[in-house]
C-alpha cells in the first residue's frame, strides 16, 4: 500500500495532482481510497513488534486483561476493542490482532469463547459511530457529508456504550 501510494504520488509530480486525479477517477470514492493506505501504517504500527514481540494493540488489550476478572472480562474485551478499532479500523484486521490475546485470557479467567468473541465485535461496531464509513453511500445519494450526522453518532456512541458496557458486565456474572 505505502509503495502504490508514494509511486502515485511520484508519478503526477505533486500530492494535490495525485488528489485531484483520485477525486475525478473514483469520485465518491476517492477519499476512502487514499485513507486505506494510512489505515494499513498504523494497523502495521499497532502490530509492529518489538525485540520483546510485544506490540502496541498487545499491550494496550494486556491492560484491559491485567485489572479484569470473569465478571468484567467481557466488558473490557469491549471497551479494548473500541480502542483498538481507531487504530484498526477493519474488522478482520482487529480481530487479528485482538482475539490471539483476548480468546487466550477469557478462557483462563473462564469466560466462554461466545462471550468473548462478542464482546471483540460488539467493541468494533461500537466506535464504528465515530468512524461512519458505513453511511457514505447513504450520506452521497442524500447529498449530505458526514460532518452533518457526526453530532448524532457521537450521542449513539455515549449511549449506546453505557448500555452495551452495563449489558456485557450482566452476561458476565
Amino acid at each position: 500500500n505505502f509503495i502504490f501510494l508514494f509511486l502515485g504520488i511520484l508519478l503526477h509530480g505533486t500530492p494535490k495532482r495525485f488528489i485531484n486525479a483520485l477525486m475525478d477517477g473514483a469520485k465518491g470514492a476517492g477519499p476512502i481510497l487514499l485513507q486505506f493506505p494510512f489505515y494499513a501504517g498504523i494497523m502495521g504500527m499497532m502490530t509492529g513488534a518489538n525485540a520483546e514481540g510485544i506490540s502496541l494493540a498487545v499491550l494496550m488489550s494486556n491492560v484491559f486483561v491485567t485489572i479484569s476478572n470473569k465478571v468484567t472480562f467481557p466488558m473490557f474485551s469491549f471497551l479494548s476493542a473500541g480502542l483498538v478499532n481507531f487504530f484498526v479500523p477493519s474488522g478482520g484486521g482487529q480481530w487479528a490482532v485482538q482475539a490471539p490475546i483476548m480468546m487466550p485470557a477469557g478462557a483462563k479467567l473462564g469466560v466462554s469463547t461466545a462471550k468473548t468473541a462478542m464482546s471483540i465485535a460488539w467493541g468494533d461496531a461500537w466506535t464504528n459511530m465515530i468512524q461512519p464509513f458505513w453511511a457514505l453511500p447513504a450520506l452521497g445519494i442524500a447529498g449530505l457529508g458526514a460532518k452533518d450526522i457526526m453530532g448524532y453518532c457521537i450521542i449513539d456512541l455515549l449511549y449506546s456504550g453505557v448500555i452495551i458496557a452495563v449489558g456485557l458486565t450482566v452476561i458476565g456474572m
